[in-house]
């Protein structure tokens, strides 16, 4: 069930959060949050029932370990350490994440390197593996540090399993979410909470179906069907794979913004205008910002503190094992290694020229920016190497120069000072619209706020009222084909 589908926004929503406030109405406090985790377990099962019991033993088994963690009496300890205790937790997730993630990965290598002929697995990636066993991690480290306690299993399943951050996060902490659902004055319909959510949620569908999914055949076509591009092809596919990027996964982040907001919990912010920033450090500050913040903590910071002496250059180092990590969490692949690996340089060469304290001007040093990250998704796009460097070399301009035959209608004269033309990516039909496109998506990008921004300053009027029902109907007549986010393939 999509978010982006007819079924999950006139059937499922509604009776979800109609039940859900039916319920804290008459006070069966303990019936709503069972209903939560129910209708958020139904909307998991939608895709594959298979999912299942593992989503429900991996929540099972992280809340025993944590209640033992959190109940542990060093004075009373018979067999097991508290440390081991937390390890054998740690190595119980990180395993299971491996396993289904990456082992097929690993065999390939092994036979690649080895020479071996190791039959594969072929395993199917369940469904936000990766999110909920992050999100499960942190509560794990949270709790063997002292800082996070859960003693109600209904509370822990409704934390981990919330429909709206379950599949493709935001990445959310116990201590940010748990207090919202036990405040008494949220388990009661808030109206301005509803209109903001709805507006939140408009945008965001307006973004993917709309902005995305158009994005989404250009970048099909120049990654997956042509054998080789021009220079003006590469280019274009390139910007549209980093805006198809960008709009799918932050349109989808709005709409589960939108989502919790009517049941009123308010969800980490994900995205701030990260296409606008000036650095790469600025950069992954405001793209996937939870994710940066749990690699930050539960990654960067401990290999800081492996070290006797910290200086800046082991910082830097940590700081490109991090980003190497990072890559390989989205997906079993030398593409995602090769991407994180990228992001590490740029961020470490980043915070080394933030120490010459050279100026290179706003404009430039997003120009830059800008340029680097759409390089480096190239490689995050590319299923393999020769997908990479084919669209790479179109945008070195190793396979020429030509202009789109639509060029050639519009500016006759070009001819006459030698321009050769050639047909664009004419099995899309190819017309002046992907232009269009671009140029819209680098204004919306840079020169209006982000939908956080209008949400906060949203006012129920008939005007913003009439503005997200206009985005909303439009998204709506613009499904007529329903495609996954991007994300649920991480």
């Amino acid at each position: 069930m999509l978010f982006n589908s007819y079924i999950f926004i006139f059937c499922f929503v509604p009776v979800a959060i109609f039940i859900y406030f039916y319920l804290n109405k008459l006070r069966l406090a303990q019936a709503s949050t069972s209903w939560l985790v129910f209708a958020s377990l139904f909307f998991y099962s939608w895709w594959n029932i298979a999912y299942l019991p593992l989503i429900l033993t991996s929540v099972l088994f992280n809340y025993s370990i944590t209640r033992i963690i959190s109940s542990y009496d060093e004075k009373n300890k018979k067999f097991f350490s508290k440390k081991s205790i937390f390890l054998f937790g740690l190595v119980f997730n990180i395993g299971l994440l491996g396993y289904f993630k990456y082992m097929d990965f690993f065999i390939e290598n092994i036979n690649l390197a080895a020479g071996a002929n190791l039959p594969l697995l072929h395993l199917t990636l369940p469904l936000a593996i990766s999110f909920f066993t992050l999100q499960q991690i942190a509560f794990l480290v949270d709790s063997y540090e002292g800082l996070a306690r859960e003693n109600n299993f209904l509370d822990y399943a409704v934390f981990v399993t919330f429909f709206p951050q379950l599949i493709a996060g935001p990445i959310v902490h116990h201590s940010e979410m748990m207090p919202q659902f036990s405040k008494l004055r949220n388990k009661v319909l808030n109206y301005k909470n509803i209109t903001n959510g709805l507006a939140l949620f408009s945008i965001g569908l307006f973004k993917k179906v709309v902005i995305a999914d158009t994005f989404a055949i250009w970048a099909n076509v120049g990654f997956d069907e042509l054998q080789s591009l021009s220079f003006l092809e590469a280019w274009m596919t390139s910007l549209s794979y980093t805006f198809q990027l960008y709009f799918d996964f932050s349109g989808y982040t709005d709409m589960a913004l939108g989502i919790a907001l009517i049941f009123n919990i308010k969800l980490p912010l994900n995205f701030n205008s990260p296409l606008k920033k000036t650095g790469m450090i600025d950069f992954w500050k405001n793209w996937h910002m939870t994710l940066t913040n749990f690699i930050t903590t539960y990654i960067y910071t401990p290999i800081n503190r492996s070290y006797s002496r910290l200086t800046f250059h082991k910082a830097m180092w940590a700081t490109f094992v991090t980003f190497l990590i990072a890559g390989l969490w989205h997906g079993a692949s030398w593409m995602f290694v090769i991407f994180g690996a990228l992001h590490g340089i740029g961020v470490v060469i980043n915070h080394y020229w933030k120490k010459t304290k050279i100026k290179i001007g706003t404009v430039m040093a997003w120009f830059i920016t800008f340029n680097f990250v759409n390089f480096t998704f190239v490689f995050f796009r590319a299923h393999e190497m020769a997908d990479a460097i084919k669209v790479l070399k179109g945008m070195a301009g190793q396979n020429g120069f030509s202009l789109p035959n639509l060029f050639a209608g519009l500016f006759p004269g070009l001819k006459t000072y030698g321009f050769e033309f050639h047909p664009f990516m004419e099995s899309i039909k190819f017309s002046w619209l992907i232009f269009l496109y671009i140029a819209l998506a680098f204004a919306l990008v840079l020169f209006f706020r982000n939908s956080v921004e209008l949400t906060k300053q949203h006012q129920r009027s008939y005007k913003t009222a009439l503005y997200s029902s206009l985005l909303f109907f439009i998204g709506v007549m613009s499904m007529n084909r329903t495609s996954e986010f991007l994300y649920f393939n991480f």
